[in-house]
């Protein structure tokens, strides 16, 4: 695991990255003679609030505990995705601790500015670890009882399609969105994003209703249903 700050200045050089990643330790720039080639697999960026109001909708007072319970379950599942070679979180100075425990890379916005600044940040650097057929995956950290089966299956089909995504269960918002080799993200995350995403050119995946995928857990009422399904952070804070 590497740790690093905001605009790719790495706080832990003697820390060691994953082995098996491919991920550039220094975050130097790919090569410009870089030539796409059939999407093959992925590094995912998982953008991490991490503050006291994060998830506010989850109930009074401080949730940021429980908030990056779901996120630690949402990377976890990512972590052990067939086809992911790298996971790359983007949160505070203050949740990147627990992260340290990962084998994801993380980044460090030192003024977190909301989700499209952490979404920005992470796919910029992202494409600074490219490789010949790597594409780039956003997955929202809000997702506690995501599978690697579930995103994986997502990930197959994605392959397909230079721009693709996944809607929430509730088909308004957005809950992953895909660039494949050689593709350019057009983020759109917040109110409505299902329907600026489609308009900006991503495909709407086929997965079921119930996925783990499209779980996004936003009140106490969606963790509650969610029983029996939740990852291990998850399950032990709710």
């Amino acid at each position: 695991m590497v740790k690093a700050s905001f605009g790719g200045e790495y706080r832990d050089p003697a820390s060691r990255p994953p082995t098996t990643t491919g991920i550039r330790k220094t975050g130097k720039p790919a090569s410009e003679s870089h030539v796409p080639a059939p999407t093959s697999d992925w590094v995912v960026v998982v953008p991490v609030k991490g503050t006291a109001g994060a998830k506010s909708r989850l109930g009074s007072g401080d949730n940021s505990a429980l908030a990056i319970a779901i996120a630690l379950d949402t990377v976890a599942a990512a972590l052990a995705t067939p086809g992911v070679s790298g996971v790359l979180v983007v949160t505070s100075e203050a949740a990147s601790v627990v992260f340290d425990e990962t084998e994801a890379l993380v980044l460090i916005e030192d003024e977190p500015a909301g989700l499209s600044s952490a979404v920005e940040l992470g796919v910029e650097t992202a494409s600074e670890m490219a490789a010949p057929g790597r594409g780039i995956a956003v997955l929202l950290g809000d997702l506690p009882a995501l599978t690697p089966a579930e995103l994986g299956a997502a990930l197959e089909q994605a392959r397909l399609h230079e721009l693709a995504m996944v809607p929430d269960a509730e088909g308004t918002g957005t809950t992953l969105i895909t660039a494949a080799d050689g593709a350019a993200h057009n983020p759109a995350f917040g109110p409505g994003s299902a329907q600026l995403h489609r308009a900006a050119g991503y495909f709407l995946l086929d997965l079921p209703a119930e996925s783990g995928l499209r779980m996004d857990a936003d009140t106490r009422e969606t963790l509650d249903a969610l029983a029996g399904r939740l990852g291990s952070h998850s399950a032990d804070l709710r």
